[in-house]
């Protein structure tokens, strides 16, 4: 579940006022009311009058008529027009305020004050979280009732992987990842080399550890040493055999910080893509594994900016020509 956030009250901002004045920090405020120094720091300068002073029943006033005027994306309908419709063609918060900065040479609206607007009873009631990669409904981590990590024997975090990985510089440096669907027996694996993004996908029957070990060996078996360098996994218990896939292919794995899904950008970037084509409530029995495999072969032959608009399947080509040269 999210974090529930409860409004300052009244009798709160009474007790502000009143500790402002005895000359308390706002460390000590913070402390005393339980709040974080940072909610108490923006209820001041928030709430305050045009002349810096802190009265209670004014601030209660500004407060309610901030939430009652709605955001700027809501007041505004220019700009409410541009940035569902930007959202409506897949672009980004990120994007719609870069590009509002760009065009303007300044900056119009930050990214999150976009996502608040999309979680918002506004935002909500468009439904504009479709619009999003991962069309979440709610922000945040939420941890799943009951769930419990398996250890991971002999995990290697992923401050030890090679510099090379880290930098794009040499071929050979995989990410591997499970696509999950609405039947829990529906799962895909995705493996992403990262230099080329050469894209690889493959069915999984379920999720246990051996049988997602022995997908990974059979996908990789085919390649020759030279792509074979490292693999980077999160830390689900899916992937607790990564020692079986070094003992086979001489491919050590490497393992993310937990919550920290950007440490696999490329992978979870494609697994985004992959949404597009596959959403979550996909039945994988209505796919062949050659309808798989042409998916794989549509976005393995799709130009991307990063390779200078060549295809991830002419970059690995071109890589492994020059390795074999050498």
């Amino acid at each position: 579940m999210g974090i529930h956030y409860r409004q300052i009250d009244l009798e709160e901002r009474c007790q502000l006022r009143g500790m402002i004045e005895q000359g308390f920090s706002i460390t000590k405020i913070a402390h005393h009311l339980g709040r974080d120094r940072r909610t108490i720091q923006r209820e001041l300068s928030r709430n305050s009058t045009a002349r810096g002073e802190y009265k209670p029943d004014t601030a209660s006033r500004f407060s309610w008529a901030r939430r009652l005027r709605g955001s700027r994306c809501q007041r505004c309908s220019q700009l409410h027009e541009t940035v569902t419709s930007s959202l409506a063609m897949g672009w980004t918060p990120q994007q719609i305020s870069g590009w509002l900065q760009h065009k303007h040479g300044d900056a119009v609206i930050s990214h999150e004050t976009i996502y608040r607007y999309i979680y918002s009873p506004h935002g909500r009631q468009l439904k504009l979280s479709r619009y999003l990669p991962h069309h979440h409904a709610k922000r945040g981590y939420r941890r799943r009732k009951g769930e419990r990590r398996i250890p991971i024997p002999d995990r290697v975090p992923i401050d030890h992987r090679p510099q090379e990985a880290n930098d794009r510089s040499q071929l050979g440096h995989w990410e591997g990842d499970l696509v999950h669907f609405t039947n829990k027996s529906d799962i895909l694996l995705t493996l992403q080399e990262r230099k080329s993004r050469y894209w690889i996908m493959q069915r999984v029957p379920r999720r246990d550890s051996e049988t997602v070990s022995n997908a990974i060996i059979d996908a990789l078996h085919p390649f020759p040493s030279q792509l074979l360098k490292s693999i980077t996994h999160d830390n689900g218990g899916e992937f607790a055999k990564h020692k079986a896939v070094e003992e086979k292919l001489g491919l050590p794995a490497y393992f993310c910080e937990p919550h920290s899904p950007w440490q696999r950008g490329a992978i979870e970037n494609g697994n985004g893509r992959l949404r597009i084509d596959l959403p979550r409530k996909t039945k994988l029995e209505n796919y062949t594994d050659r309808d798989i495999q042409d998916l794989a072969l549509l976005y393995n032959n799709t130009p991307r900016k990063c390779l200078g608009y060549r295809t991830p399947a002419e970059a690995i080509i071109n890589e492994i020509d020059a390795a074999l040269e050498m």
